[in-house]
């Protein structure tokens, strides 16, 4: 017999210590609150192992808190985190299996202070976003070949003379034209602002690089603030952003017609290569000279077999079948023309026989006459006559002259 106990173990779900482990996973990690969180603690037991990983503790007075951030991630950290540093961690909260533990997986990391940038710099970017700022439809495509650049950036930097040096091994011919500015701290944003404005208001280049070295993100700000942001979104003259390293993303470079990973490659992105042109433009030189021999020979070659075909050596043949075709058209049109006339001959021979019938003379040599007065009316009644007047009378061969002697006239039957 089993005991109450074990009926009532028997009648509810076991779980393993995996199953329960995944369940509160699957709790845990199904919680947006969970899936974007930012955490702030003092860091303790940090260790970046050599595969990259970094692991390390969050805590306050309260508690503490398992962190990890993995390589990818870890490539983007701008400080290197020390024992005792306060920072602010953004991840995720989720469960590590193994170990029955959460812990919170760290996207960024950034020290005190930073939290607050990040979150502006979120709302500020969804703000124009939703305002279609950063939208691919409104950029446009870089000049291919531009005369001058404008570079907006401050002049002591290395970014600056990084953009130079690549400009000028590109394109030896190019004009760069420099509009210095402060890149950070107070009043740097309205002198960015400023700049591009000037260059577009006067029209001074073809394209614009904006941009500085790398930096944290209080470095950076600048190129987050609304108007800086703003005036490179309006601007006339095509913006290539090339803000810090290539981790490193401001909204400047959302809203730039380009972006570039550093201040090199934007100057690679919008100079030329002269060398590389001059080295297309002598392939094309020498595909087109291998064209335009390869034509020549062909034409030559059939030139030759012309020349030996019999069309050219006896041009008169080729009159021949022409010849013979206008002789059998002609003999055609000749039948054809026959048979006209034949016809309106034949025609013209009724037509002759129908008048002879009509014509008085015919009427006369069968004898009939005609009579007419002095006066040249042909006489049709005694009443048209008078006495002793002369008459002509007209019959077939000739005329006879009479004078009216006597009239009797005819009693009706």
């Amino acid at each position: 017999m089993r005991s109450g106990r074990e009926k009532a173990v028997m009648n509810e779900v076991i779980y393993s210590v995996s199953e329960l482990n995944l369940m509160i996973k699957s709790l845990l990690e199904g919680d947006r609150t969970f899936t974007n969180i930012q955490i702030q603690g003092e860091i303790s037991n940090f260790k970046r192992y050599s595969s990259g990983h970094c692991y390390f503790t969050l805590k306050d007075a309260g508690g503490v808190l398992k962190a990890v951030m993995f390589r990818n991630q870890a490539r983007s950290l701008r400080f290197e985190p020390q024992n005792g540093d306060t920072v602010v961690a953004i991840g995720r909260v989720g469960v590590y299996e193994r170990d029955g533990v959460y812990q919170l997986y760290t996207d960024l990391l950034l020290p005190l202070g930073a939290g607050d940038l990040m979150l502006a710099y979120e709302e500020l970017k969804k703000k124009l976003t939703e305002e279609g700022l950063f939208d691919s439809e409104r950029k446009r495509e870089l000049p291919l070949n531009p005369k001058t650049v404008g570079m907006i950036t401050s002049p002591s930097g290395a970014a600056v003379r990084d953009m130079i040096t690549v400009a000028r091994r590109r394109n030896r011919g190019i004009k760069l034209l420099l509009f210095p500015v402060k890149v950070q701290g107070d009043g740097s944003a309205a002198e960015i602002v400023r700049a591009i404005r000037f260059m577009n208001k006067h029209r001074l280049a073809d394209v614009l690089i904006v941009g500085r070295g790398g930096g944290s993100i209080e470095e950076l700000w600048a190129f987050n603030e609304e108007p800086v942001v703003r005036a490179i979104a309006a601007s006339e003259i095509p913006v290539v952003s090339a803000v810090g390293h290539e981790t490193d993303f401001t909204l400047s470079d959302f809203a730039a017609d380009r972006r570039a990973a550093t201040p090199s490659q934007a100057a690679e992105l919008v100079v030329a290569d002269a060398d590389s042109y001059l080295r297309y433009v002598e392939e094309l030189t020498a595909r087109g000279e291998r064209v335009l021999v390869h034509q020549l020979e062909q034409a030559q070659h059939k030139l030759q077999r012309l020349q030996g075909s019999w069309a050219l050596a006896k041009p008169e043949r080729w009159l021949e079948p022409l010849q013979q075709r206008t002789d059998m058209a002609m003999r055609q049109l000749q039948g054809r023309m026959e048979s006209i006339l034949q016809k309106r001959q034949h025609k013209f021979g009724l037509l002759a026989a129908r008048l002879d019938a009509l014509s008085p003379l015919t009427v006369l040599a069968r004898g009939y006459s005609i009579t007419k007065t002095d006066s040249g009316r042909a006489l049709r009644s005694i009443a048209d006559v008078r006495w002793g007047e002369e008459l002509r009378t007209q019959v077939a061969d000739g005329d006879v002259i009479s004078v009216v002697q006597q009239v009797e006239r005819r009693e009706k039957q």
